[in-house]
């Protein structure tokens, strides 16, 4: 319990704190200091729950299981890489006089309160309480799309909020649907995800299905599933680096988190071939979308914004497979991809800021101009592309081993191919530009200690996870597992 009071609190007194603290460089490394500080609770916490062997609910408002924890976890990681690459990177554009003191102040408020907004999801006992939550993860995390206040972040926001409060209007009725089915044939006035997993099985099956293909859709604009993810590779490409590395690295994942909870609901209800065949369905329609957006993108962060379309695809493809190697595959590959493409969206936010560009025609040698992030983009973009010896690589192939487990040949053949087309490509692209001759007069950068730690602290999990799985991390996934397939 007084782990996730402080999990929830430290964000919303660290959102704080930056009108209290004069000097920039004192309320970065404050920020820091506090994200630390969450991701030693989110891993006692998660040591909490193993040695319990049973979840925590108080105030009848509160619920959190191991699937809480796993999610808690990844979303405290990523925060505390991203606060430490924001030192830096808020630092530049108060030196280029690109943002003003106040508004490097309002940057880290608004930081603390999207770090909220994600953790309430995890935690919320109502499921109409994780809707609101990942409403409030939209409104908070607007702001920071639009941050730099121009022409095209503002644009971006704009649609960012319009397409997702579509989205999140559907999955409203999807929620209101469990309810009204609860309440007329299970006999309970309750939209607690405990109480109608209970009660699942009483529940209509046909209201149960239209609602769980409202919620699939709704909150799959959220995660950022072909067909609804046309807001994401604009709000990620418009985005401060950092928050393009929490967009990307963590919360699509909230998104998939309220799905997973839906899931477990509607296999009770209905069988767990329902949902399978929408996860496959949308898996692969986002592999392919975003392989032919991935060929002729010019832009970097867009690049890797599509990357995040196909990754996402990767991890519901997983889903529908629907074995427990599938599942656990799934939910490693939500991790690995959080610290690969976070890694990679601090390089492009280098890049840019460096080169004054997105454009990956223009940018050459980088290597050559910036040693440091030009080695650990070639390491990132082999990780990211699911080549060995790297984390993606091993939860790629447990989800094709899934695939021939679940005699779903044909899907994960489509799988494999799209993967190598995407492979080819990141390589290709991330091959021209790290590689050549640096511009002219242009001197060699170094790194701060910051930016070099953010880097470092996400490839250790990158290349440890790529041999081995920590005994915690096994334990949590599998239990993880458990619940969702409804043991």
């Amino acid at each position: 319990m007084m782990q996730i009071f402080f999990i929830l609190a430290l964000p919303l007194f660290l959102a704080a704190a930056p009108f209290l603290i004069k000097k920039h460089k004192a309320a970065a490394a404050f920020n820091c200091v506090g994200h630390f500080i969450i991701l030693i609770f989110s891993l006692w916490f998660m040591h909490y729950l193993i040695i319990a062997g049973k979840p925590v609910s108080f105030l009848n408002f509160f619920y959190a299981d191991y699937l809480s924890a796993f999610f808690i976890l990844v979303i405290s990681l990523i925060n505390f890489a991203s606060s430490l690459y924001s030192t830096w990177y808020i630092e530049t554009d108060l030196k280029e006089a690109a943002i003003t003191e106040g508004k490097s102040k309002a940057y880290y408020a608004l930081f603390n309160l999207f770090s909220f907004t994600m953790f309430f999801v995890t935690v919320a006992s109502s499921l109409g309480m994780v809707w609101v939550a990942i409403e409030m993860t939209t409104l908070v995390s607007a702001f920071l799309v639009g941050f730099y206040n121009n022409k095209k972040s503002i644009e971006a926001a704009w649609k960012y909020i319009i397409i997702c409060s579509v989205g999140i209007t559907f999955a409203l009725m999807g929620t209101i649907l469990f309810y009204y089915t609860a309440s007329r044939h299970a006999g309970i006035n309750s939209i607690n995800w405990a109480d109608l997993v209970l009660v699942a099985q009483n529940l209509d099956p046909k209201i149960a299905k239209i609602a769980f293909l409202f919620i699939l859709v709704g909150f799959g604009t959220k995660a950022g599933l072909v067909p609804m993810h046309t807001w994401l590779p604009d709000a990620h490409s418009q985005a401060p680096a950092p928050i393009s590395a929490l967009l990307s690295g963590v919360l699509l994942k909230t998104a998939v988190y309220a799905i997973l909870r839906y899931t477990v609901i509607i296999n009770k209800c209905v069988g767990q071939q329902y949902s399978a065949n929408l996860f496959i369905l949308f898996g692969l329609l986002s592999l392919g979308i975003s392989a032919g957006f991935i060929i002729v993108q010019k832009d970097l962060k867009r690049l890797l914004a599509y990357s995040s379309v196909e990754h996402i695809g990767i991890i519901t493809l997983g889903l529908g497979f629907g074995v427990p190697l599938g599942i656990y595959a799934a939910l490693l590959h939500t991790f690995n991809h959080a610290v690969t493409k976070s890694l990679m969206f601090f390089g492009a936010g280098s890049i840019v800021k460096r080169y004054k560009t997105n454009n990956m025609n223009v940018i050459r040698g980088v290597i050559d101009a910036m040693p440091f992030v030009g080695i650990l983009l070639i390491l990132g973009v082999f990780a990211l592309g699911g080549s060995p010896p790297f984390s993606i690589f091993i939860s790629e192939i447990m989800i094709m081993v899934a695939g021939f487990k679940g005699r779903f040949y044909m899907q994960t053949f489509a799988f494999l191919a799209f993967a190598v087309i995407i492979f080819a490509v990141l390589i290709w692209r991330f091959g021209r530009i790290l590689f050549g001759r640096k511009p002219e007069g242009m001197n060699q950068f170094r790194e701060s200690l910051s930016t070099k730690l953010s880097f470092l602290f996400l490839f250790g999990f990158i290349f440890i996870l790529g041999f081995i799985i920590p005994g915690p991390l096994n334990k949590i996934l599998t239990l993880c597992v458990e619940i969702i397939k409804g043991n």
